[in-house]
């Protein structure tokens, strides 16, 4: 009975860390993470402030969660588009583009690019995305790598060029007016992408 009761109380634990992040969610990216105070959380939630502390140590642990729940998601996204392809190059092609589009949802801009650096540093932020989407792209290309579709280097800085120009892309266009952006920018990223494929007649200079 002991323990049936232990794990009754085990999920309700997990029920409520769920609504409370579900809810900081929903708040931090309507308001952003600087509008957004404890008390609010909880109000939406329906809980004390003494269940979240149960969770959490405050504010910047809530968030912490909640970007790492949007971090996963975007990374469970991109790895199963590029799953589908059949080959190391559309797997590269296709995450890359699926990691564009996800990254454009206004949502997940606003706690992914914008606040995510901005309330854990820069490092912080950076191991966080290494373990989620980046992860996936440095596999990626060092799958295209060992396929010999790319000219032999170390797969690290050119992860980090792409994942780079890619995130900024996407805070780009989040303010861009424009919807057609996005497909431009897709389109501009498959020929930044197809311009280190060994073998292939896309020129810089000649603006193909």
């Amino acid at each position: 009975m002991a323990t049936g009761q232990g794990g009754v109380r085990a999920r309700q634990r997990e029920l409520t860390r769920q609504t409370l992040l579900g809810q900081a969610r929903r708040l931090f990216a309507e308001h952003g993470y600087a509008a957004v105070g404890l008390a609010q959380i909880v109000e939406a939630a329906g809980v004390t402030k003494g269940a979240l502390y149960h969770h959490f140590s405050g504010k910047p642990e809530v968030f912490r969660a909640v970007l790492e729940e949007v971090q996963q998601e975007v990374g469970l996204r991109v790895a199963r588009a590029a799953d589908a392809e059949g080959d190391p190059w559309r797997q590269l092609i296709v995450g890359c583009q699926e990691f564009l589009t996800a990254a454009t949802d206004p949502a997940v801009q606003r706690i992914m690019l914008v606040d995510g650096p901005a309330v854990l540093g820069w490092g912080e932020w950076r191991a966080m995305d290494e373990a989620a989407s980046a992860r996936h792209l440095a596999d990626a290309l060092t799958a295209v790598a060992d396929a010999g579709l790319i000219a032999p280097q170390p797969v690290a800085p050119l992860a980090h060029l792409l994942s780079g120009a890619m995130n900024e892309a996407a805070l780009w266009l989040a303010t861009s007016p424009d919807p057609a952006d996005l497909d431009r920018t897709r389109r501009a990223l498959g020929e930044l992408l197809e311009g280190l494929r060994i073998g292939s007649n896309w020129s810089p200079i000649a603006g193909n």
